[in-house]
């Protein structure tokens, strides 16, 4: 529901009369774009207002938002931070109940609004849109808005140490001689802080963020040691994601070094590998002001590990700690637990890359991009579903890639960011995306709700379809068929961008996947089908069927059979014949040669036509090189060298997590929304004993193996079919 707010939108004058930026175009679209002023970019905006409160028992809350980025303070205490990414005409806001912070008396709101002013897949930045909006209830009543009573100052303690990753964020030489920790408190005189501006020409509409706010919380080094006099090695014990803290005193303008890591120096593990293999610099710097500082970084990174290096006669407090933020994640709300012990193992690193995968949005990775994939999605959120039980996030990432349809009816592949990249595959997912919400959530008024999405995409890519429904050249986007591209098994297609005149495989089998799932989301509303799925079939065979190899090829008159071209196929039921073993067998063979992301489809092909012991045996195959080089999350790549910018907390890796649940373990919504369970077991014998207990949405199940007997248990009143 949109929201009409009493408030004004309060900004930093420098931004005033400033016209918003259009930013949005296709990827490959000509379009001259306004160049950002340098001197708007990179802007830390401290905003307060000090107000009285009578009756301390009422309730009270406040609806909160900020372009880019807020983090809210009431009288000294953190609450909250936001919001998630948004487009400016479904910008999102938070709500949070503000009662226990308040006071009798006077009390004080600090909010730190951050304007990056990059382009990149994190924000809509880069646009002028900057500042803040907020409204305070008690009782259902507003005794608090913001206007242009509310006071501000620019921090300029935050100097900018260059960019990292693809323009991701700005690195944060933090001086701490340019900051008054205070200034969150009412006891902070505020009388030299200037009045803000209000921005009355606001093109935004508002709605309330469905999803919950960030988790965040302090975790304590696990290990601190000191290899040399004037530095310190400090370890978290996993990847997180979040801000490094530490407290330190010298003398005035003395700088302390910070390097930040997902590993060790491979050569010298006394030092933090910081020019990490993911394309990120993480190399800061630390001026202190002469009293007892803390650090006080504002941007988010990944890492596990922090060097820190000190000057001579400065002294540094050991109880190292950092800030973690994620969706909120209840760690045994997904439990697995085996006679296999690296499945347990490639089990625990999947759901560690979910859990601090997941930010505001689905992060393809929370170091080199930050950014929501459509593709990445397809993976991340069906095994964000089973860790945490609710499908709040999936939804709303679906909405978001939803309204990126005012760029292209055919979806863009980064969502709600500013990055505008679009790639076919992806978009073709949506469908199928949409249909597994339906399939765990039951909300069937949903898919009522995006079905005019839905038409515009199908008839955006009927626009591609030659006489016989095959699609050549889509001019507009390109083809992504696997990731790394020396993981694509020799396809036998240029991929240029866009596509080029070539009529191949996977991107026909992606459209016709595409096709049957807006069938069956027809067939659920009722409505009359559209499309001549056989014919296609037919077409789809005849383009790509050799018979003579009983294999699929990459393209029209070829003769090279890519894993890819037959794993997609298998699948979605392309195949013209039930004499599918050569496909099999070359599947198997070739496993290797597909990308993380790409091994879902691959599994769940392998799982379809009964080769439950297959996948199995490949998850931890697969999977085993990621553990045996120490994962604590799930990498980009099987492996950190397969890849030359290998991320190594990347959720798109986590389909261990839906493969086993649904395909060997065998649990299924038999009904929408899990009304009736599906409980259809195909444990191999090699595995002797395990327990799962997961989350759905009539509630908890609790599935076991022991001493050979399989049991199931569900909600009462719950009904198991067998």
């Amino acid at each position: 529901m949109k929201k009409h707010w009493n408030a004004k939108w309060i900004i930093d004058p420098s931004f005033k009369g400033l016209k918003p930026i259009d930013i949005f175009r296709k990827e490959m679209q000509c379009k001259n774009i306004e160049e950002h002023r340098d001197n708007l970019k990179n802007k830390h905006m401290l905003i307060r207002k000090k107000f009285r409160v009578c009756n301390k028992e009422k309730n009270a809350v406040i609806n909160i938002t900020a372009d880019d980025y807020y983090k809210l303070y009431i009288n000294g205490q953190f609450v909250g931070q936001g919001p998630a990414p948004g487009y400016y005409f479904a910008y999102k806001y938070n709500c949070y109940d503000i009662s226990k912070y308040l006071v009798e008396g006077e009390n004080v709101i600090a909010v730190h609004v951050y304007y990056q002013g990059l382009r990149n897949r994190v924000w809509n930045s880069g646009d002028y849109r900057q500042g803040m909006i907020a409204e305070v209830y008690m009782d259902h009543n507003i005794i608090l808005s913001t206007d242009e009573t509310w006071k501000y100052q620019i921090s300029e303690a935050f100097k900018s140490g260059g960019t990292t990753g693809y323009e991701t964020q700005y690195l944060e030489n933090f001086d701490s001689r340019l900051y008054d920790e205070d200034w969150i408190t009412t006891a902070y005189n505020d009388s030299k802080w200037s009045q803000v501006s209000v921005n009355e020409d606001i093109d935004y509409s508002f709605e309330k963020d469905s999803t919950v706010p960030l988790e965040v919380y302090e975790r304590k080094a696990v290990e601190v040691n000191r290899y040399y006099e004037n530095s310190y090695l400090i370890d978290f014990g996993q990847e997180i994601t979040g801000q490094f803290l530490m407290t330190a005193q010298g003398n005035a303008g003395q700088v302390i070094e910070i390097r930040y890591g997902e590993e060790l120096d491979e050569l010298d593990e006394t030092h933090v590998r910081y020019h990490m293999r993911c394309n990120c610099d993480y190399q800061e710097f630390w001026t202190l002001s002469g009293a007892v500082d803390h650090l006080n970084i504002y941007d988010y990174k990944a890492f596990r590990y922090v060097e820190v290096i000190v000057p001579k006669g400065c002294t540094v407090k050991s109880d190292f700690t950092a800030i973690v933020r994620h969706y909120p994640f209840e760690d045994k709300g997904f439990i697995y637990q085996s006679s296999n012990k690296m499945i347990d193992h490639i089990i625990k690193i999947c759901k560690n890359g979910v859990k601090y995968g997941t930010q505001e949005v689905y992060v393809d990775c929370p170091t080199r991009e930050k950014g929501q994939y459509l593709g990445d999605f397809t993976v991340t959120g069906h095994s964000h579903i089973y860790l945490t039980g609710k499908t709040d996030m999936y939804k709303q990432t679906l909405i978001d890639f939803a309204n990126s349809t005012f760029i292209c009816h055919g979806i863009m592949a980064v969502a709600p960011g500013a990055r505008m990249q679009e790639i076919a595959d992806f978009s073709m997912q949506w469908p199928m995306q949409l249909h597994q919400y339906y399939r765990q959530s039951g909300d069937k008024s949903f898919l009522n709700e995006m079905y005019k999405k839905l038409v515009d995409l199908e008839e955006y890519f009927k626009s591609y379809e030659r006489k016989d429904g095959l699609l050549v050249k889509v001019d507009e986007k390109w083809n992504l068929v696997d990731w790394p591209n020396n993981l694509r098994d020799n396809y036998d297609c240029e991929l240029s961008k866009p596509m080029g005149d070539e009529c191949h495989n996977v991107i026909n089998a992606h459209y016709y996947g595409m096709l049957t799932y807006i069938e069956k989301i027809r067939s659920i509303l009722h409505i009359e089908p559209i499309n001549d799925l056989d014919s296609y079939k037919k077409s789809f065979v005849k383009a790509f069927y050799n018979e003579e190899l009983q294999l699929f090829v990459d393209k029209e008159n070829s003769t090279h059979s890519a894993m890819h071209s037959n794993a997609l196929p298998l699948l979605f039921d392309l195949f013209p014949t039930n004499n599918i073993e050569n496909a099999v067998k070359l599947i198997k063979n070739r496993i290797h040669h597909c990308g993380v992301q790409m091994s879902y489809f691959v599994l769940k092909a392998l799982a379809k036509v009964g080769e439950y012991e297959a996948v199995y045996t490949f998850i931890k195959e697969l999977w085993s090189t990621m553990v045996k080089e120490g994962a604590t999350t799930c990498y980009e790549a099987w492996g950190k060298n397969q890849k030359f910018n290998t991320s190594l907390c990347h959720p798109w890796a986590s389909a261990p997590i839906p493969i086993l649940v649904e395909e060997v373990i065998g649990l299924n919504p038999e009904e929408p929304g899990w009304s009736k369970i599906r409980f259809a077991p195909h444990i191999p014998e090699s595995l002797e004993t395990f327990k799962l207990e997961v989350k759905v949405k009539c509630g908890r199940i609790n599935i076991k193996k022991e001493n050979g007997i399989l049991t199931i248990e569900a909600p009462h009143g719950v009904e198991i079919i067998h």
